[in-house]
């Protein structure tokens, strides 16, 4: 059984303050795009197995979400072993949560394919367990997410008539690389009113606070973000804590890579 695990973007990203439990509260805009990994599984004759295709995975097994999405299945269901296969083409520490939905996709993979019957709700439950931003993909709709990234509230919000361009340049920006340079503090405007504002609008008034102190430090996300204005972008900015950026265009528009080392989605 085949299901693909799309990506997302962060539209705006505040950081408002740290918690008690050494995790941030914050707020932004989850929004869905069509940048997806395929991932597989077919039974298994005795134990359990992954195998990695496209961009290699470099981690330990028992630290790879997806098995961590199998292990809380099976504490819970007698299921059996699979053989599972991901081909992944969504990059690693890029701000898009490719891993995020890798392991919430394989919640509902497994669902499916043993039958199990869970619903939304319990599906959710597993996902909080897995990682903060994981439980947006059980939905997989645009949303404003508030604490730590898990939870949510709907938002109007369709940006199926633009463009949108994510270009990831060859940097990986680590979640506490990211966070070192951050100094929460709490909006006088939230996002939540900021983003009914038009998009031509977003670009003076919705910000990411990663990008200050990680701009500085890899300057080249700068230059993808001015690259992207001159080509007519309506709005852009670094997803998430990086490093990819992202611009939403017009239909009418188009966009020219003009690096080679850097790789590049569009939803044209």
């Amino acid at each position: 059984m085949v299901i693909f695990s799309n990506a997302k973007i962060n539209i705006g990203l505040n950081i408002i303050e740290k918690r008690t439990d050494g995790f941030h509260n914050i707020e932004s805009v989850f929004y869905p795009i069509g940048y997806k990994d395929v991932l597989e599984i077919i039974k298994a004759d005795k134990k359990l197995s992954f195998n990695n295709t496209g961009i290699v995975i470099d981690a330990k097994l028992e630290d790879n979400l997806i098995i961590k999405a199998y292990n809380l299945i099976k504490n819970d269901y007698d299921i059996a072993p699979v053989k599972i296969h991901l081909h992944k083409t969504i990059p690693i520490g890029a701000g898009l949560g490719g891993g995020s939905s890798n392991a919430v996709y394989m919640l509902k993979l497994l669902n499916n394919f043993f039958e199990l019957n869970i619903n939304n709700s319990k599906l959710t439950d597993y996902a909080r367990k897995i990682g903060s931003d994981c439980a947006f993909f059980v939905k997989n709709t645009p949303v404003f997410a508030f604490q730590k990234g898990d939870e949510f509230s709907e938002i109007n919000i369709d940006l199926s008539g633009y463009n949108i361009v994510v270009i990831k340049p060859n940097v990986f920006v680590g979640t506490k690389e990211a966070y070192a340079g951050i100094v929460p503090e709490k909006t006088k405007n939230s996002l939540k009113e900021q983003i009914r504002r038009p998009i031509a609008e977003w670009k003076n008034n919705i910000k990411n606070d990663f990008e200050f102190g990680i701009i500085k430090k890899y300057p080249e996300i700068a230059q993808i973000k001015n690259d992207l204005y001159k080509q007519g972008a309506i709005y852009t900015s670094m997803s998430g804590s990086g490093s990819s950026v992202y611009g939403i265009f017009d239909k009418q528009s188009t966009f020219v890579n003009t690096n080679d080392k850097h790789k590049v989605w569009s939803s044209v």
